[in-house]
């Protein structure tokens, strides 16, 4: 092996960076997404009240919460006496303002997209790092429907998701058909085998070919008893059940026995079921049914920590609330609000992280941040370090060295 002095100083100056990092001790992670962009100023961010039509500014009353002297909207009752859990991060920003699609993937990915490489999720890179906790259950589960700022982009279809729109009987190319009995099914799977060797044989060369196989093969031992029974949300108590509330917290709950049983990392899309009519993106009359999907996310996510705090998992699961950008506190003509990426919130709770904070803080309209910026690379960073991943690794597409984050600084101050 030869060495070259500019390899060897990048491999000392990412070792230093390395040493210096905080590791926190969060094994999973539970990423709660709120496709559309969730406003800040009504959520977890609030400020003066407007009026919903001229006068710019918050469209709830704020309250009291765990952390002395800050305020979240009054439709986070359940979880403002439980925010000393958590770390509000009130001042993360980015530039994509336009367009919903390219900041989500943003957030997934950390980067800008590139025309030479298909960057890895997130959840793909926690995956690689971590690894399975076991043969029997996947790495790396989405419950929403497919989508590229998901997907496992270099690293290959072995680190991808296993996806789920439905919670009570589990991913559907895992469910037998009631036609075909186990000496039907084990004849299909000898056959399967079969066919599968051979071509990976043929393309022994083919990485692509070899990652399918593996993929293949991960699939049914997915399909035993241990990975599908999870999906058995009857074995929870029925009062447990109506703490978590509607179709979001039902998976929410599913999402706490994923990782119970060896999930590395979940992502929970609040996309299916549009209580207001638009979802997140609360343009024009989705802002007067707004108060319902915040509701919603309050009864989930209060019950999502005491669940885990119970099952003593809290500390060991890094729960994310994550959205593509805020919203401005100034109101469209509908009533409505626009898009808003310089300034806006998500939320950090659990993984043996400092809770009880806000970091960041923004102006009197939350329009504006006054007090430490914290881009997507750091936010990315932060939740590797939770999970002891070094966020300036290499990753290797091909030959290709890619660091884990595009520079990303973890926030030093919740470790």
């Amino acid at each position: 092996m030869s060495f070259t002095r500019r390899g060897f100083m990048q491999s000392g100056a990412a070792a230093m960076a390395a040493t210096a990092l905080p590791k926190g001790k969060a094994d999973a992670c539970i990423f709660l997404w709120l496709g559309g962009g969730a406003a800040q100023i009504d959520t977890f961010d609030p400020k003066q009240r407007g009026d919903g039509k001229k006068k710019a500014g918050s469209y709830y009353d704020s309250i009291d919460t765990a952390i002395k002297g800050v305020k979240v909207a009054e439709h986070l009752s359940k979880t403002a006496p439980l925010l000393d859990r958590c770390v509000l991060m009130r001042s993360i920003t980015h530039s994509i303002v336009s367009e919903h699609a390219a900041a989500a993937n943003l957030v997934h990915t950390g980067r800008m997209p590139s025309g030479t490489l298909q960057y890895p999720s997130i959840g793909s890179v926690i995956a690689h790092q971590l690894g399975p906790k076991t043969d029997e259950v996947p790495s790396y589960v989405v419950m929403g429907y497919p989508n590229i700022t998901r997907d496992p982009g270099f690293l290959g279809a072995k680190y991808g998701y296993v996806y789920l729109t439905q919670v009570d009987i589990g991913p559907n190319g895992l469910v037998r058909p009631p036609d075909v009995d186990a000496a039907r099914q084990d004849r299909r799977e000898t056959l399967l085998a079969s066919m599968r060797d051979s071509h990976q044989r043929r393309n022994s060369a083919d990485p692509v070919v070899q990652a399918q196989a593996d993929v293949s093969r991960q699939a049914f031992r997915l399909a035993g008893p241990r990975f599908m029974n999870v999906f058995d949300l009857n074995r929870e108590s029925s009062t447990l059940r109506q703490a978590y509330g509607s179709e979001f917290g039902q998976r929410c709950l599913l999402a706490r026995r994923l990782v119970q049983s060896g999930v590395r990392f979940v992502e929970v899309s609040y996309n299916l079921n549009f209580l207001n009519g638009s979802g997140w993106d609360t343009h024009n009359e989705g802002q007067l049914k707004q108060h319902l999907l915040i509701q919603d996310l309050d009864q989930s996510f209060a019950a999502l920590l005491q669940d885990l705090e119970r099952n003593k998992m809290l500390d060991s699961t890094l729960i994310v609330i994550a959205t593509e950008f805020g919203r401005p506190p100034e109101f469209d003509a509908g009533g409505g609000r626009g898009h808003q990426s310089e300034a806006f919130s998500m939320v950090l709770a659990g993984g043996g992280l400092k809770t009880g904070l806000a970091v960041g803080a923004t102006d009197e309209l939350s329009k504006k941040i006054v007090e430490k910026p914290v881009t997507v690379p750091d936010f990315h960073a932060t939740i590797h370090c939770a999970l002891g991943i070094n966020p300036h690794k290499n990753l290797y597409a091909g030959d290709r060295p890619v660091p884990i984050t595009d520079g990303g600084r973890p926030v030093l101050e919740i470790f």
